[in-house]
């Protein structure tokens, strides 16, 4: 049965899918992978070229030049930084060793169907700068002064960043200069910072730190420390603390200063002569007595200029002679043993008393009740002491 003009149409279209989809298929198969990789110089980088369909074809690395590395498992360039790491009908892996700068660009994976099927690699190779270099500190800074400071590092590809940081805390620098090394390809990056030194800075660490891809784990810097001059801060140190009168007397200067203090001057307020001192920094004043009271000053002098302290001595009266402690509480002990005594002796004897006379009292009323109708007037008989009855005597002993 023929077919219809309309039906011969869809038929057509039908035939012509199905050999453009397997066309696609057969494409996609043959077709090798690749994928970029990024590299610091100086280590090592893998190109890994694959394929599904080789079509009984062969696989092939060429560098940026256009130049043949391996064909299959052949070398075809003498360097022995490149070395094959696998060779089969559907993978080419090579690696090149000791990767530089001059080793970037754009690598090629050709498979050699009909046609000619690639693929690229871009290999990125990381510059690693170098140690960073400050400049502009030769001498100690006066307080007060601007510390200009500058840090270069070079080599860096891509450019590398530079941080400071002072005593530890990180401080912003200007905004940095970058600027093309000779090679073409690497970059050199100078920062600038500038502060106002205090004394405070004296002996503080000041570090500028290269941060950048190829250091992942670590990062490099140089560390610089700084000197700062400044007047000295004097302060006086008495000994004894409490001076009275008849001590000696000692009084210490002390300057804290950079440099330190190369001359101390004593003198009492109201006296325009100097006071002598027994050393560089000690004043002392022997046998202490009230006309030594007064305001002392001592002045701590370097480069930087002068410091004064003051120091008010008020001489107070020589203390007592103190009995030593064993002689008190041996005093103290002896009182108090003869008050107990007395006290003992006193109750002994109130006691008997008491004891004494209740018995008395008792047996002048039984004298006296033997006779007497009632209880007064034995009492009475017992005080007056009756003839008439029996002598009756009792004794209490």
């Amino acid at each position: 049965m023929p077919l219809s003009p309309a039906s011969s149409v869809l038929v057509l279209l039908g035939c012509f899918w199905i050999a453009t989809s397997r066309g696609n298929l057969s494409h996609d198969r043959s077709q090798p992978t690749t994928q970029d990789e990024t590299v610091v110089a100086g280590s090592k980088v893998i190109l890994r070229c694959q394929v599904e369909d080789h079509d009984e074809s062969s696989l092939q690395w060429s560098n940026p030049a256009q130049q043949t590395l391996y064909f299959g498992e052949k070398r075809a360039l003498r360097d022995n930084r490149i070395q094959l790491e696998k060779s089969t009908p559907n993978e080419l892996t090579i690696s090149i060793d000791n990767v530089s700068l001059a080793d970037e660009g754009e690598y090629t994976c050709s498979i050699f169907t009909m046609p000619v099927r690639t693929a690229k690699a871009i290999v990125t190779v990381l510059g690693i700068p170098r140690k960073p270099q400050i400049s502009g500190y030769k001498e100690p800074l006066k307080e007060g002064q601007t510390a200009k400071l500058t840090c270069v590092s070079s080599g860096s590809k891509p450019a590398a960043q530079l941080q400071w940081q002072k005593g530890g805390k990180v401080m912003l620098g200007k905004n940095p200069e970058v600027a093309e090394d000779s090679n073409g390809k690497t970059f050199t990056v100078t920062s600038h910072v500038e502060f106002d030194v205090t004394r405070d800075d004296n002996g503080v660490d000041v570090a500028c730190t290269v941060h950048h891809a190829s250091l992942p784990n670590s990062a490099t810097s140089t560390t610089l420390k700084i000197e700062v001059f400044y007047v000295p801060v004097a302060s006086i140190e008495p000994q004894p603390t409490y001076p009275r009168e008849g001590d000696n007397l000692r009084l210490l200067c002390d300057g804290q200063g950079n440099p330190a203090p190369q001359e101390f001057m004593w003198r009492k307020e109201g006296i325009d002569t100097p006071l002598t001192v027994t050393q560089d920094n000690m004043l002392l004043i022997p046998y202490l007595n009230k006309s030594d009271s007064g305001t002392y000053i001592c002045s701590a002098t370097n480069i930087m200029g002068t410091s004064e302290a003051k120091y008010n001595l008020a001489v107070n009266d020589a203390s007592p002679v103190a009995h030593s402690s064993s002689t008190y509480h041996a005093m103290i002990g002896g009182v108090v043993a003869v008050i107990v005594f007395l006290l003992l002796i006193m109750l002994i004897v109130i006691g008997h008393y008491l004891i004494r006379h209740k018995g008395t009292y008792l047996t002048h009323e039984a004298k006296g009740s033997d006779d007497a109708p009632d209880a007064d007037t034995a009492i009475i008989n017992a005080e007056g002491g009756q003839t008439g009855g029996d002598d009756k005597k009792e004794y209490f002993i």
